[in-house]
């Protein structure tokens, strides 16, 4: 579910699409595709079940990509990985609001290094249902 298989026009004609759309998805943090050392982007069918559950917010909640990008940012990412208090006072993402996790550049704490395409914060929010259910389970 998660191997990359689609160039990004293959990923784009599938969900009917711009490679352009993509693309920016991609600048505004929605999505991570993997990319090879050529920096040609492949896509997942877990990729493409994101762009769909995007697709969906936008046309049908009327929710734009900054609200969505917004939305992002609200994940407590460290309830998710458990990362020490110490770890999340160094974390810009800790005291930010604005762009998702994955979009910050780690820095001496405890997601340095890690790359975010593989982390389970990013991979826990791969379709609308598994933003709900995920979500649930962080609330008492």
């Amino acid at each position: 579910m998660n191997e990359p298989k689609y160039t990004i026009s293959n990923a784009a004609k599938l969900l009917g699409i711009s490679v352009h759309t993509l693309r920016k998805y991609e600048r505004e943090g929605l999505i991570l595709p993997f990319k090879k050392d050529s920096k040609q982007r492949l896509y997942s069918e877990m990729d493409v079940e994101r762009v769909r559950c995007i697709q969906k917010t936008i046309v049908e909640d009327k929710i734009n990509i900054e609200g969505i990008r917004r939305t992002l940012a609200l994940i407590p990412c460290w309830a998710i990985v458990n990362c020490a208090l110490e770890d999340r006072e160094r974390c810009e993402y800790f005291s930010s609001h604005t762009k998702p996790c994955w979009m910050i550049n780690h820095k001496n704490n405890f997601c340095e290094g890690r790359e975010c395409r593989d982390c389970e914060v990013y991979q826990s929010f791969g379709n609308c249902s598994s933003i709900k259910q995920k979500l649930k389970e962080l609330l008492p």
